[in-house]
């Protein structure tokens, strides 16, 4: 009986030493979670900048034209976001089953299209970023173009963005692809959701409407409209690594949360097993005091 309640006592206190573990990841996550959603406003607004000062030095009569040139198809590409690291549930495949059933290189993404147009003949270019979710996608067959880790901390971000940007234009430059789009998560009334997003060619006609007349240049428009267009995808880049980031820490806090539930239900159920067998042994000691108390009357 002492061995069986130093046994149960035992397990107790590796549960709580497992729950006070589950308690600080959902800490550290709720605390990075909050630290990339505060930064996504400087993001939005740096983009914003960059996107007004693309329409005033595109011009009234050059808006008029990009609104109406419709986006053209060629060889896609998706930049995706995943997990970097476990205990995030099924983060990171909800992510690769939006962007399809089969990216494998040469594989035909749908061998039965049926009617209507046909997908494209070749998967996208990938660049994946996230080393959990790369793991994932390799059990899967998935073989990306290019990939990264994402950084633990968020004043990371913009370096990974850099990386990001060579990459894409290092491959743009091979014909490895056309467009591309951008794949990431956003954590929206407490459910995660994965949005997909036009990254390149930038479409200008979501840019907002230019001032009645082009401002005073130094730099020829089509030099200019590289180094703004370079800028604006940098910070799409960012603002997308930062919803995946936040999300991603999100997402570990809610499995964090089932696991402490989980804890707090195994940690009753052993102390209720630990009191029965406690008022076990103590019932054994009465019964065997009182055995030797008959017999030696």
């Amino acid at each position: 009986m002492t061995e069986r309640l130093a046994d149960i006592s035992a397990r107790i206190d590796g549960i709580r030493q497992l729950g006070a573990v589950v308690n600080a990841m959902k800490g550290i996550a709720a605390a990075r979670a909050r630290v990339a959603r505060a930064q996504l406003d400087a993001v939005d607004s740096y983009a914003a900048t960059i996107a007004a000062a693309m329409a005033s030095a595109i011009g009234p009569a050059d808006a008029v034209t990009a609104q109406a040139t419709a986006p053209q198809p060629g060889k896609p590409g998706l930049l995706v976001f995943c997990a970097e690291q476990g205990f995030a549930g099924a983060f990171s495949e909800r992510v690769l089953d939006s962007i399809g059933p089969d990216h494998r290189p040469g594989a035909d993404p749908d061998p039965d299209p049926g009617p209507g147009p046909r997908p494209d003949p070749d998967p996208p270019t990938l660049f994946l970023i996230g080393t959990r979710g790369l793991s994932i996608a390799a059990a899967r067959g998935i073989v990306p173009l290019w990939s990264a880790a994402m950084p633990s901390h968020t004043p990371g971000i913009p370096k990974l963005a850099d990386s990001i940007t060579k990459a894409i234009y290092n491959a743009l430059n091979a014909g490895n692809f056309d467009r591309l789009d951008v794949v990431f998560t956003r954590w929206v009334a407490g459910q995660p959701t994965v949005r997909r997003q036009k990254l390149f060619p930038i479409d200008l006609s979501h840019l907002p409407s230019p001032v009645a007349e082009r401002p005073v240049m130094q730099l020829s428009l089509d030099r200019l409209m590289d180094r703004l267009n370079a800028d604006y995808i940098h910070a799409l880049v960012c603002a997308a690594a930062l919803h995946a980031f936040a999300a991603e820490n999100e997402a570990r806090m809610e499995a964090m949360t089932a696991a402490g539930s989980q804890i707090g239900r195994e940690l009753e159920t052993f102390e209720a097993t630990l009191r029965r067998a406690r008022q076990e042994a103590i019932t054994a000691e009465i019964i065997e005091l009182g055995t030797g108390a008959v017999a030696a009357g």
